[in-house]
């Protein structure tokens, strides 16, 4: 019992507990982060790495980050990130040097960064989820210039509607205007931000 104690207290002071392992989807279930996945709502989960202390749970709607303070603990944290309010950038892949034990893969939901390391021997699978990630970003990306453009739109139309001379009932056209406005801002929103990416998952995840 306490080798087992001075083993896993080991692996934390040298980092070897940090270094996650790919699961196989057919112990996805097993992991902590699926009781916390909305399956009620249609999230999946298609990518999980763990390791003693953390699971990154990659879902169609995000990522669960599930954050242990270290190997010999049991406290948790719960972290979510959604697609939907958090861009994907600065995803980088580093592979292995000839001693190293693990291989990288480093990217940003928002302004919150992340560097996971992983078993060298899982070299391409972590390739399928760098792909996916750079692919999504780039998604968001055009969501985002499409949403700019159309808000940019919006606005060159009000201001050369409030250059006329606009007859009848001020209220009622103030109204109309605002709830138009509303109701562009909603269907822009509605076309360009995505908050599922199933479809790129299963492109380049082969699970």
């Amino acid at each position: 019992m306490a080798g087992n104690l001075f083993g896993k207290i080991a692996a934390d002071t040298l980092g070897l507990s940090d270094i996650g392992k790919i699961i196989e989807p057919k112990d996805f279930d097993k992991v902590d982060g699926d009781d916390y996945i909305m399956h009620e709502d249609g999230e999946k989960i298609f990518f999980v790495i763990k390791s003693k202390s953390d699971e990154y749970v990659f879902t169609n709607r995000g990522l669960l980050h599930v954050d242990g303070a270290s190997a010999v603990s049991k406290k948790r944290t719960v972290e979510r990130h959604e697609f939907y309010y958090e861009k994907v950038h600065s995803v980088t892949l580093e592979t292995a040097g000839t001693v190293d034990l693990d291989i990288e893969i480093k990217f940003n939901f928002g302004n919150q960064a992340f560097s996971i390391d992983v078993d060298k021997n899982q070299l391409e699978q972590l390739k399928d989820l760098y792909k996916a990630l750079v692919e999504i970003g780039k998604l968001q990306g055009k969501n985002y210039i499409s949403i700019e453009d159309g808000t940019n739109g919006l606005k060159m139309a009000n201001e050369a509607l409030s250059r006329c001379v606009i007859e009848g009932n001020v209220t009622n056209i103030v109204h109309d205007l605002t709830n138009f406005n509303l109701d562009w801002m909603e269907a822009l929103r509605k076309k360009y931000s995505n908050k599922d990416f199933t479809e790129v998952f299963e492109k380049y995840i082969n699970n």
